[in-house]
């Protein structure tokens, strides 16, 4: 059944949802598998099966062995080829730049919370010259990505937000909306596949441009 609810805040994730980087996502960690002997991933539904958070895990999955090398080594290197050639010539998804100025224009306040670091995220975003679509830009104090719920509880306590609800693409996004207790809308056309997403029991998505059955 198709809820409509009231929403003042839009906390939208980044890397998958507003941002289509999935198939350089699978290109840069194959790089990096390959260059160790490990067998490459080779499509995005592959990629989407092992992804997931804390990160580290989901390398493990792909069929990094940590026990051979830090977790940070490989973490840095896969940051370093990500962000070459402006994160290997990725766009936004095809309707995001209507969706922001829709919900600019109908008084929402928007927010990316996200697990990138945080200088690396405003320099991305700052691409698009969409950076004034947002009250805030949240991200991570390092590149390892374990989770963003603390920033979110620190944006959703300070700015005294009551009505808000998370847009993501994994299953990390509906555990943050769960721990920041508010409601969460997932796009399957991100880092996790349709199938993963329906588990979390809240409404998933073909295309963001979606979200408006569900936002008033």
């Amino acid at each position: 059944m198709l809820v409509i609810k009231f929403y003042s805040h839009i906390i939208w994730d980044w890397n998958g949802t507003l941002f289509n980087d999935v198939e350089w996502c699978v290109c840069v960690i194959d790089t990096l598998l390959l260059k160790r002997g490990l067998k490459p991933l080779g499509n995005v539904a592959d990629y989407q099966a092992v992804f997931g958070f804390p990160i580290i895990n989901y390398y493990e999955r792909a069929g990094f062995n940590f026990t051979n090398e830090p977790f940070e080594v490989a973490a840095k290197e896969y940051i370093d080829l990500y962000h070459t050639n402006k994160s290997g010539g990725c766009e936004l998804h095809k309707s995001a730049r209507f969706l922001l100025e829709w919900f600019c224009g109908q008084g929402k306040v928007q927010t990316i919370l996200s697990a990138s670091e945080k200088c690396n995220l405003i320099a991305q975003i700052s691409e698009f010259g969409i950076e004034g679509y947002f009250e805030e830009l949240l991200g991570l104090g390092d590149i390892y990505a374990k989770s963003k719920a603390e920033i979110g509880a620190d944006y959703i306590r300070r700015r005294n937000v009551e009505k808000a609800v998370l847009i993501g693409d994994t299953e990390h996004d509906f555990e943050v909306a769960t721990a920041l207790g508010i409601d969460c809308l997932l796009v399957a056309n991100g880092h996790q596949s349709k199938e993963k997403l329906m588990k979390c029991g809240v409404p998933v998505l073909d295309d963001i441009i979606e979200v408006v059955k569900y936002i008033c």
